[in-house]
């Protein structure tokens, strides 16, 4: 089978700078940042700013590549601000750094589903040496380079349009809950069948992510529990500190937990959720990988694709970091790959990508 596309890795030496804009009211932070930031041959701070408006001000004229965003800021925060500064930035990734990014995990969870592609602690002043310039380097390494496909992107055997699910697995990590908001808001309340969700986050966000799902989905959204049963019109997500399973019970299913360490070293991880989606429903499982680094939902994805199930993935274009659905794709196991906004219409009408 012919390779659908190959994605070629860049040399790094030819690649211009990426250029980073600081949105903070602290002129400190700006200048710590600033000098981390500069410090790396990758990157070129190009604005540094004290408030949104000036923010919104440097984007018509000028382009960012990434922007290191603070949320607590006179005039129009941060968060308020968030989707007029992605949408001025055209493609600029936004990396929430915040003090309340630790602390206020509803806050940060929110800031995550109106489209910031991750967050960084950021310390009080006088606390940032150490690690904060490292982690705030890595993260916007890991955002701007992105997880590049190696390799060619095989396409998955056909699988028949007809027929629908009885249940979804969903799977993500960085960027990964924006893309669940453009695709759970367009459930409507007819849609009954389970969702399962498997994101990547602390434990103590879960209750968090878990009450932003429900107003989202507009339906009920739990923090999966041992023995839990799975009902019709419910979203579950996997608890922080155990990887989600379904096992057959009786006349339908029900959840078990494991801490047992993944492969992919996540916790949880979005694979044996899908494996056990393989074992129990079969070809009547939909499987959807979206933004995330790592290959974590790779295995699980295989398994669902074995199974006669369909798998779907979030395209390039509109991932924050194509690792994890770019490692579905190269692997063959995806039927389709796509953007949120074609994903939610799949998911809605039931029909399997052909």
């Amino acid at each position: 089978m012919p390779p659908v596309s190959a994605i070629a890795r860049p040399s790094v030496a030819d690649a211009a700078p990426t250029r980073i804009l600081i949105v903070d009211d602290s002129a400190v932070a700006r200048a710590v940042i600033g000098r981390a930031i500069e410090a790396d041959p990758r990157f070129k701070v190009v604005g540094s700013v004290p408030h949104t408006a000036a923010a919104l001000g440097f984007l018509k004229t000028n382009r960012a590549d990434a922007l290191v965003l603070d949320i607590e800021m006179p005039g129009v925060s941060g968060l308020a601000a968030l989707p007029s500064l992605i949408a001025e930035g055209q493609g600029a990734k936004v990396l929430i750094v915040s003090s309340s990014a630790g602390d206020g995990a509803s806050t940060t969870i929110e800031a995550l589903a109106l489209g910031a592609a991750d967050t960084l602690v950021k310390p009080a002043v006088g606390g940032f040496a150490g690690r904060f310039s490292v982690d705030l380097v890595e993260k916007l390494g890991r955002l701007c380079t992105g997880e590049r496909a190696v390799g060619p992107v095989r396409a998955a055997p056909p699988r028949l349009a007809a027929g629908g699910f009885d249940i979804v697995g969903i799977g993500a990590s960085t960027g990964g809950i924006h893309a669940l908001k453009l695709i759970l808001t367009e459930l409507p309340a007819s849609f009954t069948v389970p969702i399962l969700i498997t994101q990547h986050l602390p434990e103590s966000f879960m209750p968090y992510f878990a009450a932003q799902v429900a107003v989202l989905a507009n339906r009920p959204c739990v923090v999966a529990e041992n023995r839990m049963r799975v009902r019709a019109g419910h979203v579950y997500v996997a608890p922080g500190d155990a990887h989600m399973r379904i096992v057959s019970a009786g006349d339908g299913a029900a959840v078990r937990l494991i801490d047992k360490a993944a492969p992919s070293g996540c916790m949880p991880s979005v694979d044996p959720m899908l494996e056990s989606l393989a074992e129990v429903y079969g070809p009547r499982a939909l499987a959807i990988v979206l933004s995330g680094m790592g290959r974590d939902g790779s295995a699980g994805a295989c398994q669902i694709a074995h199974a006669g199930g369909a798998v779907v993935v979030q395209d390039r274009e509109s991932s924050v970091v194509w690792g994890m659905p770019g490692a579905v794709a190269r692997a063959g196991s995806a039927h389709a790959i796509l953007p949120p906004a074609e994903i939610a219409k799949l998911i809605v009408t039931g029909r399997r990508p052909s």
